[in-house]
Parts: C-alpha cells; sequence; structure tokens
C-alpha cells in the first residue's frame, strides 16, 4: 500500500542532510545500550501474559559493531537456530533475546472502522535491539495496526510511546520525523531515479542552493557498503529485482536515523537466496540497536528470525513470548484459539451431516498449473454442484490462481481442462465462452461500473445476447435486470439506480447476479462476503449453495476460516504458491487447516 504523498515521490523536507560515512558512524549509527547480565528461566509456555525485561550477555558496541556486525550472507544464514555457540563478533542468533530498553509501546490500541472492531486493547512493547515479530491469521488486525504506527490511521483508544515519551503520529511524514518508518509489501518507488536518489530523495545535501549530486553518491556508497548490500547507486530503480527495490527502501530508512523499522511481509516476492541477504542485513541492524517489527505469517521465518513475537487473533493481543520458548504448533494453536462458530453446511444440516457427494467426471482440471513465483505446480478438480474451497494467508497465490483461469494472467506452464478438452485461456472472453466467470475481490475496484446504473451492470456479461444488429434492445435489458432484481433480493430503489448508491452486500449481489445471467458452467468466488454486514453475508451463503443445487460447479476463494470450512465440499489450502492439502470440509478442524496454511502440516 502506498504512502500517502507517495504519488509526488516527496519525502519530508528541512531534514539536515544525513552523514552515514565511517567518521560520522558511531553517532548516527551506533548507540550502546546497556546489555550485561545472563539469561534467565521464564515462565513455561501457554500463560497468554507479558514477560519482564531480563538481561543478557554484552555485545560488540560502538564502531567497531558495525563492521564486525554485519556478516555476509553466507555466513549470517549458516548460524544454526538452536544450541551453536557463536564467535565473537558473530551475529547472535534468534534464540539470544536482546533485551534493551524499550524504544517503542503500544498501550490499549483500539480502532474500529464502520462499528467493526479491527483492533481493541491491543499492547505490547519492542526493544532496542530487537527483532520482534507480529503474527496472526487473516484480518487479525497486524495491518491497521501497522499503519496506525506510522500514522495511516489514527488509533480510537489507547497510546504509542516512543522512548519513554507519549506521541502523537499524524502521518506518514510525522512518522518518520520520529524515527519510526515501515516497508511495505509492495513497494513504491520513482522508477526513473538512482539508488542514491531514491535514498536520500527529500533530504539531499545542499550548498550555496545547489544539490551536492556527488556528496549524495558518496553517502550512498558508503550506507550501501555498510550494509554489505550488493547495489550500485547509480543503477536505476526501474532496473531492480523486487529484493533490491526492498533494500533501497531500507538503506532510505536508516540514512533518516530510523529507530523503529517495520517490515510488513517483506518475503513474499523474494527468492530464497535473497531472503538470506535479507536476513542478514536484519541482524546487522538488530546489532546497531535498531528496533525491528516483522510482520509476517511465515512461521519459518519467525523461528529463523526473531527474538519474540506477538500474536494476534480477532483484533485482540493474544500473548507476547519468547520465540525460544515456543513451537510451531504453540503458534498456531495460538493463532487460531478455539475452533470457530460452525455455520449451517450448504446441505442445510449441521456441519457434520453429511450431504449429497457431486459425483461424475470433473468439470474442470487444473494440471501443474505454474505461474513464476506467485504460484507453482497448482493441481485440482472442481465437479458440477461441488464447492470447492480455497483458503490461504494472504499472499499466498489464491488471487492469482483464480486470475489465470479467468484468463486474465495466463500461466507459465501446466493445463486446464474443462469437460476433459484442453483450454488455451488466452483473455477474459475466452474464459466466459468456456462458460467460466469471475466474481473479483475487490467489487469496486474491477467488479463494478459504480457511476452507470444496476440494470447496465447486470447486463454486461449476457450483452452478446442482448443485441441486435450491435445494438443493445432495452426492452431485453430490463427484463433481465428486473428478473435478477427480484430473484436475487437486490435492494434498489430503482433499475437506473448508480451502483455506487447501493450497499456492499447489494453490490455483491449485482456482481453476482451479472454472471447468473450468463448461465456460467464454473464461478469464481474470489473474498465473496468481504466488507459486507452479517445479514448480507448470510445472503450470500445462501446464494452460494444455490448455485451448487443448480449444478453450477464454484470455486470459493476465502479467507475466513469459518466460511470455507462450513460452504465448500472439498478445501484446498495453499501455502507459498503451493496446494499443501486438499481436506474433507466436514472432517477438517480449524488447527489443522491452519498448519497447512503456514506451512506447518499436520
Amino acid at each position: 500500500m502506498a504512502l500517502p504523498g507517495k504519488r509526488t515521490g516527496l519525502l519530508p523536507g528541512g531534514a539536515a542532510p544525513v552523514c552515514v560515512g565511517p567518521r560520522k558512524r558511531a553517532h548516527a549509527e551506533c548507540r550502546p545500550a546497556a546489555r550485561v547480565g545472563l539469561r534467565q528461566q521464564h515462565p513455561a509456555a501457554g500463560a497468554d501474559t507479558q514477560e519482564a525485561d531480563v538481561p543478557v550477555r554484552p555485545r560488540l558496541q560502538g564502531p567497531h559493531a558495525s563492521a564486525a556486525g554485519i556478516p555476509k550472507t553466507s555466513r549470517g544464514e549458516g548460524l544454526q537456530r538452536r544450541g551453536v555457540p557463536q564467535a565473537v563478533g558473530e551475529v547472535a542468533g534468534a534464540d539470544e533475546v536482546v533485551t534493551g530498553q524499550e524504544r517503542l509501546r503500544i498501550e490499549r490500541i483500539s480502532k474500529r472502522f464502520h462499528g467493526v472492531v479491527a483492533l481493541e486493547h491491543v499492547s505490547f512493547g519492542v526493544r532496542t535491539g530487537e527483532i520482534h515479530a507480529v503474527c496472526g491469521a487473516n484480518g487479525a488486525g497486524k495491518s491497521t495496526l501497522m499503519k496506525i504506527l506510522v500514522g495511516i490511521h489514527a488509533p480510537d483508544e489507547g497510546q504509542i510511546v516512543l522512548n519513554g515519551q507519549p506521541v502523537t503520529i499524524s502521518g506518514p511524514r510525522a512518522a518518520r520525523e520520529l524515527g519510526v518508518d515501515i516497508v511495505f509489501q509492495e513497494i513504491e518507488l520513482p522508477p526513473n531515479l538512482s539508488v542514491a536518489d531514491a535514498i536520500f530523495l527529500g533530504r539531499e545535501p545542499v550548498r550555496c542552493g545547489g544539490i551536492q549530486h556527488g556528496e549524495i553518491y558518496r553517502q550512498a556508497s558508503a550506507l550501501l557498503n555498510s550494509l554489505a548490500v550488493p547495489l550500485q547507486p547509480h543503477t536505476l530503480v526501474e532496473d531492480l529485482s523486487a529484493a533490491g527495490k526492498q533494500l533501497t527502501q531500507i538503506a532510505r530508512a536508516l540514512a533518516a536515523r530510523t529507530q523503529v523499522l517495520i517490515l510488513d511481509e517483506p518475503t513474499s516476492a523474494l527468492t530464497e537466496h535473497e531472503v538470506g541477504r535479507l536476513f542478514g542485513i536484519l541482524r546487522a541492524l538488530r546489532e546497531r540497536g535498531t528496533a525491528i517489527v516483522y510482520v509476517s505469517h511465515r512461521l519459518e521465518e519467525i523461528f529463523r528470525l526473531a527474538d519474540r513475537v506477538t500474536v494476534l487473533r480477532d483484533g485482540r493481543l493474544v500473548a507476547t513470548r519468547r520465540v525460544a520458548e515456543l513451537t510451531e504448533g504453540d503458534l498456531v494453536r495460538m493463532m487460531v484459539g478455539a475452533e470457530p462458530a460452525a455455520l449451517p453446511r450448504k446441505d442445510g444440516g449441521c456441519p457434520d451431516a453429511v450431504g449429497i457427494e457431486p459425483s461424475g467426471p470433473p468439470l474442470l482440471r487444473i494440471i501443474g498449473l505454474t505461474r513464476g513465483r506467485q504460484y507453482r505446480d497448482v493441481s485440482f478438480e472442481v465437479r458440477a454442484g461441488e464447492v470447492v474451497g480455497m483458503f490461504g494467508i494472504v499472499g499466498a497465490g489464491r488471487t492469482e490462481v483464480a486470475r489465470a483461469l479467468f484468463g486474465l494472467d495466463p500461466p507459465d506452464a501446466g493445463q486446464i481442462e474443462r469437460d476433459g478438452r484442453r483450454l488455451r485461456l488466452r483473455s477474459p472472453a475466452e474464459a466466459m465462452r468456456a462458460g467460466i466467470g469471475l466474481v473479483p475481490e475487490d467489487r469496486k475496484l474491477q467488479g463494478l461500473l459504480l457511476e452507470a446504473g444496476v440494470r447496465h451492470n447486470l447486463s454486461l456479461a449476457a450483452l452478446d445476447r442482448l443485441t441486435h444488429l450491435g445494438v443493445v434492445c432495452a426492452r431485453r435489458e430490463h427484463t433481465l435486470a428486473a428478473g435478477a432484481v427480484t430473484d436475487l433480493h437486490i435492494v434498489t430503489a430503482g433499475l437506473d439506480r448508480e451502483a455506487q448508491d447501493l450497499s456492499g452486500g447489494n453490490q455483491q449481489k449485482v456482481v453476482i447476479g451479472r454472471w447468473l445471467a450468463r448461465r456460467p458452467r464454473l464461478l469464481i468466488l474470489d473474498e465473496p462476503t468481504k466488507g459486507i454486514d452479517v445479514a448480507a453475508k448470510r445472503e450470500v451463503h445462501a446464494l452460494v449453495r444455490r448455485l451448487a443445487a443448480e449444478g453450477i460447479g464454484v470455486l470459493l476463494i476465502t479467507s475466513e476460516l469459518p466460511e470455507a470450512l462450513s460452504l465448500s465440499d472439498r478445501l484446498l489450502v495453499l501455502h507459498a504458491g503451493r496446494i499443501t492439502a486438499t481436506l474433507d470440509s466436514r472432517r477438517a478442524t480449524a488447527e489443522e487447516v491452519m498448519r497447512y496454511a503456514v506451512g506447518v502440516g499436520a
């Protein structure tokens, strides 16, 4: 997500140029902190409480820490997770908990959107020289909390304490001026700038009214070298890989003397080698005293990198714990909690009732579908009258698979078959001719013509059946739209009412109704109940059951576990672009699904 102000590409002006050369590094970056003592025993795992500060052994500090504490990728990644002693000057593993003073504290933060609780009384602290992971299932409140920390959202209650002082963060610029910066999953940097110019954009060294370009490149080179970042200052941003853009963003934050660095799902687009390099840099920053907040759903990364972890669930704090005290199973249980309340199944009975099993040959067969790093070797089948659920944490590749099946982003490899015949879906038009429809995740941006009337939106997918000699028959269009409004119980003041004036639930029914007018064989529903109220959700759930009863194959993509388990016959679980499990939805548990979704397995 782009930060406000990114459109102009400008960072806060007026800040003094930052010198990060060798002579200034001890003052600008290396702030020694007292960390003397021994680790102590702590309460056993399971108590949902925060822990007290416990001192640990001293580490390298001062100007030499920058050189000795920055490992090359191979060195940093070669450290074992537990139980391996390290030579003096090597970066400590994640089990060596750094306990400095508390740099950042979040106190009873709450946030609501249109009456829906996103965060409720969340409190925890992040220490100097600590990598602090934040994890939780979809909808746990992680992104909302990070946006509050950088001023994109204002909290409804609670306060943020920085270096012991309560602060008000009115926006991203104010956050950066306070020393808090974030690297989002999707990074936007001006493509025509060099790496050096991007690092110092808005804070360029000036002399006699002119920008000192030579000084910019000298300082950028010194900063990149100090971080062991394999980037050249003169390289254009548009020529960088996703990892290169991310490292440029981190370097830019450090040039601004960032004290708290937040990374939101930073490895989603990186190769394993790039992940290793990033981890080496983050460990080096930890040695320098930077407080790092690492948001991720990839448990293997949390255990490999973090000192402590805070778990959120449904907008509430579950626990803040030392990573060394936990297992992956512990984290999964904290993320899921008790089994979610069951919804009625599509057969109308209880969740354990056995419905009519879809039979016959597959309507749609996917074999080995692959596209870059988005998804790999994806294979599954959908039968007529069957609801196949697809669940995964954000970034797992669910929407990307849906776009491939609708011809928006053709795969690099693999094949798609319908009724045993191979399809070549290179455009949405070809997918529609094959009887495939897609209700996209973002109905306002991708699913509706907001300023057009309900009638026009409902008829869009069936225009070829409503036209004669290239002219739309108004009478046929009106009949189609009126029938859909009655059939789907769409609440509207009239057929010409603009779609943007409808409620979220009625907007979603308009998008679904458009595809029903086309009479598809397979309908892909991507997050069909996202952003609609409880009553509207029930109506959409009933509609999904009805579609299956009418013999339509449904691929239901959802990030809500109760919805995934209750509406689907079979459930595909994705992690990092791969299907990690195919489960019987009637017998699967929330904990089992979440284990596969985070890559742990049963």
